[in-house]
């Protein structure tokens, strides 16, 4: 489990002079850890524009739409505000250490950089390995298209792969790590760029893309071979729940798979909704990023372009070559010429990772955390970068840097302004509401745990409110949301049968098997009303055969006579006081004792 950002704050809390809270201490803790995700984004995008008011841009650009950019304020403590923070540190670094010009120590800096933050990120979160495949995808089809060079490509794969493995250390020779395709595919590439060498493909430029995707194919392959034989050997099963998600969300694999239709139900798993571009586009951000984006991908096509024709003219004209003095003549097939991107590789290596981490925020909403901060950095660079407004001028025959700065200057100012006048105003009448922490019923829930039941004693209720209860009573509890184990999640879909239609005995026997002391029942999951069989009654009821409540027949479903145990409970009657003992109740939840 991805807790060591909670152990590394609590020996820093237990051994600094600190005098508050320590949850206070906690959350500015990732507050802070936010604060250099700005800086993050402000560096790459100074570094990418060459103007540091751009890079104020992308700031306000990403707080003036921080509903769409980010959720540490509204969901503190998830694992993806302690890593994105790490991931953006890491991103910045790799701005600088793509470009041609980087040398000496701040090439070396730039370096420890990407290691640390690799490190850090992928220690934090416990998807990073999907995000790390992305971005070796992006620097795999950066170095094939010769638009990064292999020294530098290969770096940061290496990073990559040890910041992987020393993670799979610490977490205990974690088998979730060890069979990622991330990993997988780091050593395919290696193996391919490595047979591949630094020279470009020689011949027709039609002929170099052939030579392009088949290396490509190539890659992908080896990396399913490698990953199935170490799946096959170590018995990897962790993340299976994750590729039935993704096969059951694009219409393959059994609809009605329990660990599947948790995901699938759930929306911030669904596909992006219409309203967060609505919204992005209304606070600007979106409009200034899909031109910016657009301009890079049509600028990488043609610097890839260029690249093969120019190859082809060079191996050309070297085969008419009738001697040493060949090369004396400045004929147009040896005259240097200025390439597209030549001078920056970097805006190619991000113009097709924003491409990737948009393609995964559109089919999974949750993920749009990683396209958004994507559209302020290039949002403001189509704003402020001097290149742009340079072959604008041009156009006008006019070529004066001092009229380039000014101009660009002028229209960071102007957007920013506009920015501030839609936005402000609301943001402020925001910060002005207090609001405070309402939860009676679960207050009280917690008390009489606290309270009325021994410290041995184990807990058995859905995986959010077990949580709660591991955090706030210190009690056992037998399921909870850590879900990258395949037997914990078996343990939970039995579990859930109290949410089945089952009978008391059959639950009593889950129940003791787990030695599950109590169970803590809520009326929103028992009797919640129906939404596309998407209820925790109805993902268990499917799972188990079973038609759901008000759905219609489907084959390989059948109706059940047995009553649905966590409403039936609540009467007590002969059968269920055999096994069940009510103990507590108020408004939200009942209890009762596992006799």
């Amino acid at each position: 489990m991805n807790v060591y950002q909670e152990v590394v704050l609590a020996a820093l809390y237990r051994t600094l002079p600190i005098k508050e809270d320590a949850i206070l201490f906690y959350i500015k803790a990732i507050f802070a850890l936010h604060g250099l995700l700005v800086a993050a984004l402000f560096v790459m995008t100074w570094l990418m524009s060459r103007s540091w008011f751009a890079g104020i841009l992308t700031a306000a650009f990403y707080s003036l739409n921080r509903l769409d950019t980010t959720r540490v304020s509204s969901v503190i403590p998830l694992r993806e505000s302690f890593a994105l923070p790490f991931l953006w540190v890491q991103v910045a670094a790799l701005t600088y250490y793509f470009k041609p010009q980087a040398s000496g120590w701040p090439l070396r800096i730039s370096v420890g950089i990407i290691g640390g933050s690799t490190f850090l990120f992928c220690l934090c979160w416990q998807f990073n390995q999907f995000i790390l495949l992305l971005q070796a995808l992006a620097l795999v089809a950066a170095f094939l298209t010769h638009l990064l060079p292999q020294h530098k490509v290969m770096m940061v794969l290496g990073i990559q792969m040890v910041s992987l493995l020393a993670v799979c250390l610490l977490q205990f020779v974690n088998t979730m790590i060890l069979g990622s395709l991330a990993l997988s595919f780091i050593v395919a590439s290696f193996i391919i760029i490595l047979r591949k060498g630094p020279k470009q493909p020689s011949g027709h430029w039609l002929w170099q893309g052939v030579v392009t995707v088949v290396n490509g194919v190539l890659i992908l392959l080896l990396m399913l071979l490698i990953n199935t034989a170490i799946k096959y050997m170590i018995q990897v099963e962790a993340d299976e729940h994750i590729f039935k998600f993704l096969q059951n969300k694009f219409g393959f694999g059994n609809a009605r798979d329990f660990d599947s239709r948790l995901y699938l139900c759930l929306g911030i798993f669904g596909f992006l909704t219409p309203d967060v571009l609505e919204r992005l586009t209304k606070g600007l951000v979106f409009i200034f990023y899909l031109e910016a984006h657009v301009g890079l991908l049509l600028l990488t096509f043609i610097a890839i372009l260029q690249k093969w024709n120019h190859s082809a003219r060079r191996v050309s004209f070297s085969a008419g070559d009738s001697g040493p003095t060949a090369n004396t003549n400045n004929t147009p097939s040896t005259r240097p010429t200025t390439r597209v991107l030549e001078d920056r590789p970097e805006l190619a290596f991000h113009a097709l990772q924003c491409l990737l981490f948009g393609g995964l925020a559109v089919t999974m909403l949750r993920m749009k955390y990683l396209w958004t901060p994507y559209m302020c950095v290039l949002g403001s660079l189509v704003v402020a970068d001097s290149s742009l407004w340079m072959a604008i001028l041009k156009l006008f025959k006019k070529d004066s840097y001092f009229l380039v700065e000014v101009i660009r200057h002028v229209a960071v100012v102007t957007v920013l302004a506009v920015l501030l006048a839609m936005t402000l105003g609301p943001v402020m009448r925001e910060l002005e509401e207090l609001r405070e922490f309402w939860d009676p019923d679960t207050v009280d829930l917690m008390k009489w745990i606290k309270s009325s039941t021994p410290l041995t004693a184990s807990f058995t209720g859905s995986m959010q409110l077990m949580a709660g209860v591991k955090l706030c009573t210190d009690r056992p509890i037998t399921n909870h949301p850590h879900y990258e184990d395949k037997a914990l999640r078996n343990k939970t879909k039995q579990l859930y049968q109290i949410y089945g239609r089952r009978t008391p005995e059959d639950v009593h026997s889950i129940l003791k098997r787990f030695n599950s002391s109590y169970i803590i029942l809520e009326d929103s999951i028992c009797l919640a009303r129906p939404k596309d069989n998407c209820r925790t009654t109805d993902i268990v009821d499917l799972d188990n055969g079973i038609v759901p409540d008000d759905s219609k027949e489907e084959e390989g479903l059948v109706r059940s006579t047995v009553p649905r145990f966590c409403d039936q409970v609540r009467h007590l009657d002969a059968t269920y006081a055999r096994y069940f003992k009510q103990v507590f109740v108020n408004k939200t939840f009942r209890v009762y004792q596992v006799l």
